[in-house]
């Protein structure tokens, strides 16, 4: 097996006055995939991050990149890492073309034209070139700090938010940019609130909530471990108590007893095939019903449950 581009151990980080925004964390990140980094405002998503690309000093715990300690050959790592930040941080007043290059040559890199003019019309930005920063939209703004981040062809990309106050088209359109990002070989970390962004992009997902990871799987794995299948089966005549053909489904009644209420299945597609035997007992035992409403859970789902558990842990 590959080494991990990423190692985090142990990662911890405590700022005065006692606030832990991250406790022991430990990750790896695969040379080449996309993983996504779920979790609410302060839950240390973005300190991960500045410790990673040494704007944050951790206190505690260890970071090798590339199979570099960050601790003492940051510089010769950092020069492999890009960030594309949440916040606009260049001169406003700087035009399109001139920021790039200049972030270009800032990580020791020789002037590349071919290389600049590439990236800014994969990003839509080539017209926009000569334009002062100030005058772009929201959007446009933040392909220009995607621009940035590429310029010095970057091994591992940070994403911290990168569709924040964008619209869903250009939202759309980035996503694309991002999957031409993974083509080339960049191995690219996302953070993000809009987890729809990690169901479409990501091939695994990691939770974080309050500095500590909740968990780090394959997608589509932890679709199928903790996915469910909900179905609201609407009676033709309110039920007094769950029937006996019910015994041994998931099944409880809901809405007065006008309603029966299946959550089961494990994000397979087992919980479908269970709702439909269900119908069938009811069928069998004269029970009639006039209606069914059947969802699977999403990563969204998934998400909230594991952060409101570790709520009522806490």
């Amino acid at each position: 097996m590959n080494e991990p581009i990423l190692k985090l151990s142990g990662l911890t980080k405590v700022y005065p006055g006692g606030l832990k925004a991250l406790d022991n964390v430990d990750l790896e990140i695969r040379k080449g995939e996309i993983f996504a980094l779920l979790g609410p405002n302060g839950a240390g998503k973005t300190t991960l991050i500045g410790a990673v690309c040494g704007l944050v000093r951790p206190s505690g715990g260890g970071m090798e990149a590339f199979g570099l300690d960050l601790a003492h050959d940051w510089r010769a790592a950092r020069a492999r890492i890009g960030l594309v930040p949440q916040e606009m941080a260049t001169d406003m007043f700087e035009k399109v073309v001139h920021a790039v290059s200049y972030s270009r040559g800032l990580f020791g890199h020789s002037p590349d034209k071919a290389r600049i003019e590439e990236i800014l019309r994969g990003l839509s930005l080539w017209d926009k070139r000569n334009e002062q920063i100030r005058a772009l939209s929201g959007g446009m703004k933040r392909r220009v700090l995607i621009a940035k981040a590429l310029a010095h062809e970057p091994d591992l990309l940070f994403l911290d938010e990168p569709t924040a106050g964008v619209d869903v088209e250009l939202r759309r359109d980035m996503w694309q940019q991002i999957a031409a990002m993974r083509e080339r070989g960049t191995t690219i970390i996302l953070t993000t609130h809009y987890i729809e962004e990690a169901e479409e992009m990501a091939d695994r997902v990691g939770i974080i909530n309050k500095g500590r990871i909740l968990m780090v799987d394959e997608k589509d794995a932890m679709m199928a471990q903790l996915g469910r299948t909900e179905a609201h089966i609407r009676l033709a005549q309110p039920l007094s108590e769950l029937p006996a053909a019910m015994a041994g489904f998931p099944v409880e009644l809901a809405e007065g007893g006008a309603e029966l209420l299946y959550r089961g299945g494990d994000g397979t597609g087992k919980g479908r095939a269970e709702v439909a035997e269900v119908t069938k007992a009811l069928t069998r035992a004269g029970i009639d019903y006039v209606g069914i409403d059947v969802r699977e859970s999403s990563l969204e789902d998934i998400f909230v449950g594991l952060v409101a558990d570790q709520q009522e842990a806490a």
